[in-house]
């Protein structure tokens, strides 16, 4: 029997294993109110299907599934340990006093642009949007929903101040990632990013300030602020030092510890500190870390906050994770998204079209990969040599993929950012997105700076040979130049800082 030859899948066989995932989850999602993972599944077989049509044996695509799942392994012991600690806060009372604090001293007329400022700052602190969601930003959900906000427009600021930190801060994975795969340096990556980070993050507070006057303006329900309080005041023993848990666990981001470790020690001080306060055993502490913790306040508003947390909690994200990645898994081991790319950059002809179409694909394959990190290494690797050829700083390069892969994650409910963050603050993907405006603004202010050549930076070889072309006046030697090496209008004006 002749073994089948093995080649790269035709674009309209990709096309089809991503349009049978985005019509497989939209119907799920949309028509039935269903759950994404057999959905995605069912993506998984059309591209399995796609994958031995190109050639690609049964061992090699479950080669694939097998990697994608080992990839989110990391992300996977994260969202379980997140979710103990979630529980083992809100137990020992860490969360409660955050709340409490937070309704005595945040005003309505300011929440929305504080929310995205405490969270920006506690993310740029710790590296991580992850970290900032599950601890502060949990707290900042309730206290928007005692300051009558809505949950939905609350969860786009936290988001918001989260992603900014993340992805300017240099202990964040992801910014130390995206310089390393296109061959930059860390610090040249970060200044690179002020430019379209501090547009977005200004427009993002303009708009939180105005939604703020739409929702705080007037006063608050101090009634039921009240009522809140009290009841987390009878129930917990409030105290200043249950602050030290997230003073512990920034301490030691700051350090550039391990994620895990951070967390672990951040359980750990709680788990301690509970014992002291709150009198819970330690059978409560295994109890909790598991299942959550349940809040019998009789006060709705309070026990709809409180009750959440656990490993178990998490399960259901997980499950997603592992689902999608079986399929991340088996689009970048046949190759489908590289040759849909490879048609991509056949159109992609100026550094403009290349920056759009490096964050399009981004974008895109956050929606298909369903992890940010396999869209920073698979985007970077694709593009890196593109931008080369065109003269083109890698800084451009490292940029685009922060301005998209990135912020983009927690956008798609079934990649694992958004099902993470819609697990962590309990506010569906669909609903949060309209309101995470930095979020989906950075990919636009992105393009709209390649698009009209604001702080596209050439290579150094590349500006050199331009300053020298137009220093002799010789067009002669332009002329000689082969196709690749040509000095164009773009060139030039990026060269001579127009």
């Amino acid at each position: 029997m002749n073994k089948r030859l093995k080649r790269d899948p035709y674009v309209w066989e990709a096309m089809i294993s991503i349009l049978g995932l985005v019509l497989f989850i939209s119907l799920a999602i949309v028509k039935y109110e269903s759950d994404a993972q057999v959905p995605i599944l069912l993506g998984v077989m059309v591209a399995a299907i796609m994958g031995i049509k190109a050639g690609f044996s049964w061992e090699e695509i479950e080669s694939g599934m097998l990697n994608g799942i080992t990839n989110s392994l990391q992300a996977i012991v994260i969202l379980g340990v997140i979710g103990i600690l979630i529980g083992v806060w809100i137990q020992s009372g860490v969360v409660p006093t955050l709340l409490y604090y937070g309704l005595k001293i945040l005003s309505p007329k300011i929440f929305l642009p504080a929310t995205v400022i405490i969270c920006a700052i506690t993310s740029l602190a710790t590296g991580t949007s992850w970290g900032t969601a599950g601890t502060i930003g949990i707290a900042l959900i309730g206290i928007g929903q005692g300051l009558n906000f809505p949950l939905p427009v609350v969860a786009g600021a936290v988001l918001s101040g989260a992603y900014f930190g993340d992805k300017m801060s240099p202990l964040s994975d992801t910014t130390n990632l995206a310089p390393a795969m296109v061959g930059t340096d860390l610090y040249t990556h970060i200044k690179h990013m002020t430019y379209t980070t501090g547009v977005t993050m200004g427009l993002t507070l303009i708009i939180e300030c105005v939604l703020n006057y739409i929702y705080g303006g007037g006063d608050a329900n101090l009634e039921a602020v009240s009522q809140i309080t009290e009841g987390l005041a009878n129930q917990f023993a409030i105290n200043p030092v249950m602050i030290i848990p997230p003073a512990v666990v920034m301490f030691l981001a700051y350090k550039r510890i391990a994620a895990l470790p951070g967390i672990a020690a951040g359980i750990v001080t709680a788990a301690i500190l509970g014992v002291i306060f709150q009198g819970n055993s330690f059978g409560d502490i295994l109890s909790v870390s598991w299942s959550g913790y349940t809040s019998n306040t009789g006060m709705a508003a309070i026990d709809n906050l409180l009750s959440k947390g656990g490993f178990e909690s998490m399960l259901y994200t997980i499950s997603i994770v592992i689902c999608a990645m079986m399929f991340g898994g088996i689009m970048e081991k046949t190759n489908q998204l590289r040759v849909v790319v490879a048609k991509v950059l056949l159109k992609a002809n100026s550094a403009r079209s290349l920056i759009t179409a490096t964050i399009l694909t981004s974008i895109s394959s956050n929606l298909i990969l369903c992890d940010q990190y396999m869209s920073i290494v698979m985007t970077g690797k694709m593009y890196s040599q593109a931008y080369k050829d065109m003269g083109l700083h890698p800084k451009n390069l490292s940029r685009a993929l922060e301005d998209s892969a990135t912020v983009t994650a927690n956008l798609v409910p079934w990649n694992t950012g958004g099902a993470y963050m819609t697990a962590t603050l309990g506010v569906p993907t669909i609903a949060y997105l309209p309101f995470n405006f930095f979020c989906w603004l950075s990919p636009v202010v992105s393009m709209l700076f390649g698009w009209f050549n604001i702080t596209i930076h050439l290579s150094e070889e590349r500006e050199k040979m331009v300053k020298e072309v137009v220093k002799d006046g010789n067009p002669e030697s332009n002329s000689d130049m082969n196709s690749k090496n040509k000095i164009t209008a773009d060139d030039t004006a990026t060269a001579m800082g127009k």
